[in-house]
């Protein structure tokens, strides 16, 4: 394949072709240039993820999948308040459902698949105890307080926060995912590297990738351009896409909340291929460090700037989950917690985290 820049050609030619189609959206019209359009999103998700492992190579673990969970946070919360501020969707639960679907796809769908994928190569796979409980406590405590304790709550009515509620919750979610981070790149970077093979029969880790040599400074920094290029076009054509599957769903008389996880389902993407290709390669480190990782960055990014909006606006947001759905989340970090209390994984656990996913996606469809 034609290299430019020591790039495939596709992953220039991907965002570009992306770029082109969302400029003639108001030439195209009808069904065919949607389907052009979704086929361009693809191809600029796609690219995001190759160069996103060309920076996570440059600069290394766990920097590198950092890198990705903040810039696709970045995108989906873009991605909310462009939503919200249209008025396209029921903005007081837009931020919430899109959050909480984030949540699942990946405890669930994503961490479900990479457990599955490894362990069907492999049979076992291992990982740092550490810095997997350091993040599903972190994950915990901030969606506890952000979409469980406004059930709760009593100074209004409703699974609502009052303004001075809302500001103090901001503020503690920012510090748990700041501290996180602190932990994650400086005090207890150690906690998120890859576990040594302690016995000689152990499976081999593909190391490849980070045997060979490290992509240059020009190129990492064009990496960089690209890969932010290619998550902003993933957003603005995901918004072009986002009134047709409204319109389809209230069409159809599914549940708004189905509009959420396609959002999640969209940015999430990127770190889902990046997460199962990992886990291929018995690097299952880094695919619990993009996981989690994202989790945490969804939650801990989304919520403070979609709160601050709100709080400038006048929204009242809708932030508790109903009954059903929290019996789920519940049951998902109970399992997800038991899966990986060990530090070794194996094929069954990836098919009931799999299946709880197919049961959050089934029981929004059909409450």
């Amino acid at each position: 394949m034609k290299r430019i820049l020591s790039f495939p050609a596709w992953t220039i030619g991907a965002p570009v072709l992306a770029w082109l189609l969302f400029a003639g959206k108001s030439i195209g019209a009808g069904g065919y240039y949607s389907i052009l359009l979704g086929l361009g999103l693809v191809g600029a998700i796609l690219a995001a993820v190759y160069h996103a492992e060309v920076v996570a190579h440059k600069v290394g673990e766990p920097f590198g999948t950092l890198v990705l969970a903040i810039a696709v946070t970045v995108i989906e919360t873009s991605l909310i308040i462009s939503l919200m501020l249209s008025g396209g969707h029921d903005v007081a639960s837009l931020a919430r459902d899109t959050v909480l679907a984030a949540i699942m796809i990946i405890l669930t769908g994503i961490i479900g698949i990479c457990l599955l994928v490894g362990s069907v190569r492999y049979k076992e796979q291992t990982f740092e105890l550490q810095g997997v409980n350091a993040g599903l406590a972190a994950i915990i405590a901030i969606a506890g307080i952000t979409m469980i304790l406004p059930n709760y709550t009593t100074s209004i009515a409703g699974p609502q926060y009052t303004t001075r509620q809302l500001g103090f919750v901001a503020i503690t979610t920012l510090i748990i995912y700041g501290a996180f981070v602190f932990v994650q790149t400086v005090q207890h970077r150690d906690y998120f590297l890859p576990p040594v093979p302690k016995a000689p029969s152990a499976e081999p880790i593909d190391h490849s990738d980070e045997h060979a040599a490290p992509p240059s400074g020009k190129t990492a920094l064009a990496s960089l351009l690209l890969l932010l290029v290619s998550l902003v076009i993933v957003v603005l054509l995901a918004e072009s896409l986002a009134p047709g599957i409204e319109h389809w769903i209230e069409e159809k008389g599914a549940p708004k909340s189905l509009v959420g996880i396609m959002i999640s389902a969209v940015v999430l993407m990127p770190e889902g291929i990046s997460a199962v290709k990992a886990a291929r390669k018995n690097r299952l480190q880094t695919s619990l460090n993009l996981a989690l990782g994202s989790a945490l960055a969804s939650m801990g990014l989304t919520i403070p700037v979609v709160a601050l909006i709100a709080l400038v606006k006048g929204w009242k947001l809708t932030l508790g989950m109903d009954g059903k759905t929290m019996v789920l989340l519940l049951l998902s970090y109970f399992i997800v917690s038991l899966s990986l209390r060990t530090g070794r994984t194996n094929i069954l656990q990836g098919i009931i985290l799999l299946l709880l996913f197919g049961i959050y996606l089934f029981t929004t469809l059909f409450p």
